[in-house]
Formats: structure tokens, C-alpha cells, sequence
């Protein structure tokens, strides 16, 4: 049967149609074939999106170090159906319009699927573009806007930020008896998330913050806010920032005599947030946390010796998690015969996987891990607290 000729494009729009082409080109990576990506063939292109430059650049290292790590170990093991993994690095640069961006870039590029952000904000403005793309991303945010997003396509790697501090308000208000308890987050994606929260766990154990401030996230100056938690005298303190935030807050407060213990989230087990505030500021900081030690299990001890070797620095938290996030995604993609789309998206939504987090069963809403353990530093150290 003879098809209709398909009527010639008007002159305008063909030639933006060859300039968008031409700009697609310039912007692949040598070796890079968008027609293989999708196909049967060839390598399997996978985008690992962290911001690798700005004051969130340590995440993204972590993160991208994980990621690698894990495509590094399924590349020696001969790839997938015998299939190179390809992956390719884009720096967000901790931006939601950068990310937006890169996730039209990623769609064009025609990337099967997506590694990061650890930034919740950067996450959620990529999240339409990738849903109407069809392209699986596991992210390493935990804020609860995440869920909201109600995206087939976007995964969780960790715990929601209502698994990380509703274990915490628990700790701190049963375990330890504290009830003057003040907070302090930035109004970001993550901080706000962390706020709402710490307060709602916190209120269901019947106790009202003593001081509540909230910050931006590019503030460098908290003495108003910390001078007003200081005159409320407060057992403890939670943070909900990042982690060079949050290390400057815990300074600062310890500079202004307040010498609470502080309490808080991931990024409070970060050696960034130690160094930033300095060994001895963070002395008793309890954190909420689904990884604490590289000893804590024969699965840890090994991805933390594979680490060390590949990059001569401790495994942390976010490494584990984009090392269990990038396994996760390889194992659906050899279980469904490297699928993509949709069939990607249930085929990663069906794998049960044991990892250093914990052991992966995905929901519909995205998120695969409901339990944090808590530990405390001690010299400098986030060890499991007893």
C-alpha cells in the first residue's frame, strides 16, 4: 500500500527543526547515538544528573562517585545482555531551572533513565518533563513533595523526610525526654519539608517547638534566629538545612553560647556538616539516618573497601544510597530485557533488592525504604547510638 506523501513542513519551522538537530549534535558526548539508546542495541546510556559545582557540589561528588561505582562493577561483569552501561555526568549545578534544563536535554538525548538529583527542589522542577518523557529517574531527595509529584517515573532511593523525623521526634521525645525543643530550617524544598515534617511528629507527641525560625538557603548570618533560640533555653535543637547550612548554624550557635545537642536528618551525618562546624561543636549531634557506619554489615564493610580503593575517601551516606539506586535500575533493566519507558518504570517498581540501605520494596508511590536507625557523633564519627 502506497502512503500519503506527508505535506512539506512551512520553510520557518523546517529550518528550526534543523537548527534544534543540529544544537541536539553539538551537544552529545563523542560516541553518543540517540538512535541506539532506545534500541536493542549498543550501549545503554544512562544520565547521572547531581549538582557538581555551587555550595551542594560535596552531594553531587558523593552521589556521582556511587553511581559510578556501581555502573563500574556491571561493566566488569560484561554490562547487560552484553550491552556497554554508558553514563554521562550533567551538573545541575543545585538549580531547579538548570535541572529543567538538563531533563529536556536528557528526553532529547533520549537517555533511558535517570540518576539524582540529591536535591529535592532541582528533582521536582525535572519531574514533568521526565513523566511526559517516560524516562525512570531514582532520586536521592526526601522531601515529601516528592511523593506528591505522583509521577510513575520518579523513585526514591531513601526514606521520605516523614520516615527520617518521625523517628527522630520519637527518639528525642520518648527515648530522651526532651520537651523544650527549638528548630530552625531554611525555607527550601528540602528545609521546608524537614520543618513540616519534624513539626507534625513533634506535635503528635504533644510538644510545640519552644522557638521556630526559618532561614533562606543562602543565608550565611543566623545570629537573629539563633539569639532568639538561645533566649528560649532549649533542650535540644533540630535543624532542617543542608549540610554547609546547617554546619555554619551549629558554629555560629556554638559561638553565641547555646550548647544544646542538636538533632537532624541526612545531612547532619555528613562529614561536610562536621567540617564545616567543627569536630568538637558537633559533639552529641543525634541523626536519623538509613545508613550510619561502613561497618555496620558485610554488604557495607564491602562497598565501603571498593570505595576506598576506587577513590581513596570514606563511603558515606549519599554514595550508598546512589550505589543502591544505580543497582536497583541496572537489575530492572536486566530483568526486562532492557525495557524502557513505562515497562522500565513497573520493571524497577517490581525489583526486590537488598541493599545497603536496607531491603528495597518500591510502593506506588515511589519510595522503596520506610526505616531510619538513630546515631549520634562521637569524635567525630556517626556511630549507631545505644
Amino acid at each position: 500500500m502506497n502512503r500519503p506523501a506527508r505535506p512539506l513542513a512551512p520553510r520557518p519551522l523546517l529550518v528550526g527543526a534543523l537548527v534544534l538537530g543540529a544544537a541536539v549534535t553539538a551537544c552529545s558526548a563523542p560516541g553518543d547515538s540517540a538512535e541506539k539508546a532506545g534500541s536493542d542495541s549498543g550501549p545503554i546510556k544512562i544520565a547521572i544528573v547531581d549538582a557538581r559545582s555551587g555550595q551542594l557540589s560535596s552531594l553531587g561528588d558523593w552521589e556521582y562517585k556511587g553511581a559510578k561505582l556501581a555502573i563500574d562493577e556491571w561493566n566488569k561483569k560484561g554490562g547487560i545482555d552484553g550491552r556497554t552501561i554508558q553514563m554521562k555526568s550533567f551538573d545541575d549545578q543545585g538549580d531547579p531551572t538548570t535541572g529543567t534544563n538538563l531533563a529536556r536535554k536528557i528526553a532529547s538525548e533520549k537517555y533511558i533513565a535517570m540518576i539524582g538529583t540529591a536535591e529535592s527542589a532541582v528533582t521536582i522542577a525535572m519531574a514533568p518533563v521526565l513523566k511526559q518523557s517516560e524516562i525512570p529517574n531514582i532520586t536521592s531527595g526526601q522531601a515529601d513533595a516528592l511523593v506528591a509529584q505522583k509521577s510513575p517515573f520518579l523513585f526514591l532511593n531513601g526514606p521520605t523526610s516523614t520516615t527520617y523525623d518521625s523517628t527522630l521526634a520519637k527518639f528525642l521525645v520518648e527515648d530522651q525526654g526532651f520537651k523544650k525543643i527549638a528548630m530552625i530550617s531554611n525555607n527550601g524544598s528540602f528545609g521546608k519539608g524537614e520543618h513540616d515534617a519534624f513539626a507534625k511528629a513533634a506535635g503528635e507527641l504533644g510538644v510545640t517547638p519552644v522557638s521556630d525560625q526559618v532561614v533562606t538557603t543562602d543565608q550565611k548570618d543566623f545570629s537573629a534566629a539563633l539569639t532568639k533560640i538561645r533566649a528560649a533555653k532549649p533542650e535540644v535543637v533540630f535543624i532542617g538545612s543542608e549540610e554547609v547550612e546547617a554546619g555554619l548554624i551549629v558554629k555560629q550557635a556554638r559561638d553565641l553560647g547555646i550548647d544544646a545537642p542538636f538533632a537532624g536528618a541526612a545531612p547532619q551525618g555528613t562529614p561536610v556538616f562536621i567540617e564545616t562546624a567543627g569536630k568538637k561543636a558537633v559533639e552529641g549531634t543525634f541523626v536519623s539516618s538509613p545508613y550510619l557506619s561502613n561497618e555496620i554489615s558485610p554488604a557495607a564493610q564491602k562497598f565501603a573497601a571498593a570505595y576506598k580503593a576506587a577513590y581513596g575517601e570514606e563511603a558515606e551516606l549519599h554514595g550508598a544510597k546512589a550505589y543502591d539506586g544505580t543497582n536497583i535500575v541496572l537489575t530492572a533493566l536486566k530483568n526486562s530485557k532492557v525495557a524502557t519507558g513505562k515497562k522500565l518504570a513497573d520493571a524497577i517498581r517490581a525489583t526486590r533488592y537488598e541493599g545497603l540501605l536496607g531491603d528495597f520494596e518500591f510502593g506506588e508511590d515511589g519510595v522503596g525504604i520506610t526505616k531510619t536507625t538513630i546515631g549520634v557523633i562521637r569524635d567525630g564519627k556517626l556511630v549507631e547510638h545505644k
